[in-house]
C-alpha cells in the first residue's frame, strides 16, 4: 500500500530585528504562532550609521578629516555591529530554530528590510510596530508602514501588547481632561 506523504517545503522567513522590545516581541510572536520546523529564519539587522556621522569627534574638524580618527570611528562602529549580530545569533539559537543573522547597510531601515526580503527570496516578512500615532507616523515615518506598502511578499506587523495598554491609558487621560 502506497502512502502519500506531503513534501516538506522550506520557507524562508525574514524577521526584522533591531534590539528593541518591539522587534523581540515580533520574533516571539512569529516563533509561537507561525513558525514551522521546516522554516529558515533570517534575522535582518539594519545598523543605524547616523551615530557614526554625528559623533562628537567631528565637532573640531572644520574641513579636513583625520584619517586615524575616521578609521577609529569605523572600527568602533564595526565592533558595535558585530556585537549586535552575535547577540542576535545567540537569541536565534535560544529558540532552537534553523536560521541565521545578517546585516544590511541601507539609508533607511524599511529599504534595507525589503532588500533582505528580495535577496533571500523570502516568502514573508515579520516586523514589529512601535504604535506611533497618526501625526507622529506622518512626520517621522514608520518602518512597518513602509514595508507593508512596498513589500513584494506578505507582511506580518506585530504590535506589542504594551502598546495597546498604553493607548487605552491615553484614551482614559483624554476622557479626564474633558
Amino acid at each position: 500500500m502506497a502512502t502519500s506523504e506531503v513534501p516538506v517545503t522550506l520557507r524562508k522567513v525574514v524577521v526584522a530585528i533591531d534590539g528593541s522590545k518591539h522587534a523581540q516581541n515580533a520574533l516571539d510572536w512569529y516563533i509561537k504562532q507561525v513558525y514551522r520546523p521546516t522554516d529558515e529564519v533570517i534575522l535582518v539587522y539594519i545598523p543605524e550609521l547616523s551615530d557614526l556621522l554625528q559623533a562628537s569627534r567631528w565637532e573640531n574638524t572644520v574641513y579636513m578629516f583625520d584619517r586615524t580618527v575616521v578609521q577609529s570611528l569605523l572600527d568602533s562602529e564595526q565592533a558595535r555591529i558585530q556585537k549586535e549580530l552575535t547577540g542576535f545569533a545567540e537569541l536565534l539559537q535560544s529558540y532552537k530554530v534553523t536560521g541565521r543573522v545578517r546585516s544590511i547597510v541601507a539609508s533607511k531601515a524599511g529599504e534595507g528590510i525589503l532588500q533582505g526580503v528580495e535577496e533571500e527570496k523570502a516568502e514573508f516578512v515579520v516586523v514589529g510596530c512601535r504604535g506611533l500615532g497618526k501625526i507622529r507616523r506622518t512626520f517621522m515615518g514608520s518602518v512597518s508602514d513602509f514595508v507593508v506598502h512596498h513589500s513584494p511578499v506578505p507582511v506580518f506587523v506585530v504590535r506589542s501588547p504594551d502598546d495597546k495598554e498604553t493607548e487605552k491609558e491615553k484614551e482614559k487621560e483624554k476622557g479626564k481632561d474633558k
